[in-house]
């Protein structure tokens, strides 16, 4: 085989065996409250310092 090839046998659909009772449930992890971050920067700042940063590319 030569680079990149792959054989389409392996593509074939897999049945897994698996419980979903095992599967991780994202729903766990849910965050339900609120973030603040403050950098003690204003936004005109922000934005002057991202223009000097683009300038400098």
């Amino acid at each position: 085989m030569g680079f990149g090839s792959y054989d389409e046998s392996e593509q074939q659909e897999v049945d897994a065996d698996f419980d979903d009772d095992d599967a991780v449930q994202s729903s766990e992890n849910n965050h339900n409250g609120t973030f603040e971050f403050e950098n003690g920067a204003s936004s005109d700042e922000l934005l002057d310092r991202l223009e000097e940063i683009k300038d400098d590319s």
